[in-house]
């Protein structure tokens, strides 16, 4: 706060006006660092820290499924869990931003994160996730919740939710077999544009250009 003060106090007198100086604009991202996306290895450093927070299980949890399922931070803490169906092992994503909704499959490990997560949830709510007042987890409180993350890991460059999302993409663009369309359809994109970034910069579609 302080800062600020002292950005709205300072004068400004040139050409001979006096006004106020504004505070200087946010850089844009790439001046900050060099991708907007975190690796597979990164993801699970985030999942590590999560490990010494109260709630680690519930954090370690958000971080999973939003890497995952490509979440966007509004998708993750309004998940429900009529959204998950144990038995078939799927969750309902509904997608925002005008997205398209989807059913993903959920793997062995997502389960049992979500159904301890299920028996633990004190008190039980329809959300999945949730404060220490039981109230929907804020898209705020996720945000600063990644950011300390990143920092605990050790990582050296500020981290967002969004990085998850975009750690998707990216992630199922290096895999062997994982076409643009199929990769549309799980992200929910409606323009496959929004898709291709991902595979235009995913090194798997040069492997073998050199054979040794």
């Amino acid at each position: 706060m302080a800062k600020a003060y002292l950005w709205l106090a300072t004068p400004d007198t040139v050409n001979g006006s006096v006004g106020f100086r504004q505070p200087p604009k946010r850089k844009p991202n790439a001046a900050l660092r060099s991708r907007e996306y975190l690796t597979d290895s990164e993801v699970e450093r985030l999942i590590k820290a999560a490990g010494d927070n109260r709630y680690a299980h519930r954090d370690a949890t958000m971080v999973l499924i939003a890497y995952r399922h490509g979440l966007r931070v509004a998708e993750l803490v309004r998940l429900r869990w009529e959204a998950i169906d144990f038995k078939a092992g799927t969750i309902h994503v509904s997608r925002v931003k005008g997205s398209s909704a989807s059913v993903h499959p959920l793997s062995g490990r997502e389960l049992r994160a979500l159904r301890r997560l299920q028996r633990e949830q004190n008190p039980s709510s329809p959300f999945v996730f949730i404060n220490e007042r039981g109230a929907p987890f804020a898209p705020a409180g996720f945000r600063i919740l990644i950011a300390r993350l990143g920092a605990a890991a050790g990582l050296d460059f500020r981290v967002h939710p969004h990085m998850l999302r975009h750690a998707c993409g990216f992630a199922l663009a290096n895999r062997v077999g994982t076409d643009t369309r199929r990769l549309q359809e799980w992200l929910g994109h409606r323009n496959i544009q929004h898709t291709v970034r991902y595979t235009e910069l995913s090194p798997a579609r040069f492997r073998n250009l050199w054979p040794d």
